[in-house]
């Protein structure tokens, strides 16, 4: 009887602490280092770019992140991995006529990918989710409409840059309610 007591308490605790979202040692420990490396770097690109007046032609997805904040922790984690991984993605389009130091550019890369690895991590159905296909839309827009209608010029990337690191801001409030949740 003892033994399926304890047998019973160690489920349920294994059980809970997979369902926990505070389970997650990078969550606990590195997600925060990341959050303000990523943004001190996408800060930096822009003390090496010029200044624009335009207003990016795609409207921010507000919407996208409200259903996102009412969604269950590790949905909402998905999602921010998937902004991660889009921002990569788009980062990694021409963007030499940007007057960013390649360097910044390239550590920015580096710690994004990193931080959408270690938020991947914590998810733990590890499946084949379905990506956003509303965010994937949001991203092929943002490099057709932006970057390809403006020819990749520096202005097209400073206002990507801006867009960005509203992600960022966005994504990390987000996954934080995880943590506080």
């Amino acid at each position: 009887m003892l033994s399926r007591m304890l047998l019973v308490c160690l489920m349920s605790v294994s059980v809970f602490s997979s369902a926990s979202s505070l389970s997650c040692r990078w969550m606990d420990h590195k997600f925060s280092q990341h959050s303000l490396n990523s943004l001190n770097l996408i800060d930096a690109m822009a003390n090496n770019s010029t200044t624009t007046t335009e207003e990016a032609e795609v409207d921010f997805p507000n919407d996208l992140y409200s259903r996102a904040s009412k969604a269950s922790a590790e949905d909402k984690l998905s999602f921010t991995v998937q902004i991660l991984e889009e921002m990569v993605f788009l980062f990694e389009e021409d963007h030499s006529s940007a007057s960013w130091e390649e360097t910044t550019v390239e550590h920015f890369l580096i710690v994004v990918t990193q931080q959408a690895d270690g938020l991947h991590s914590c998810i733990v159905s590890q499946s084949n989710k379905k990506k956003n296909k509303k965010l994937q839309k949001y991203f092929k827009r943002l490099s057709h409409h932006v970057l390809e209608r403006m020819g990749h010029s520096a202005e097209s990337w400073e206002l990507i840059r801006k867009e960005m690191k509203t992600h960022l801001t966005r994504a990390d409030q987000l996954a934080l309610s995880v943590l506080t949740n």
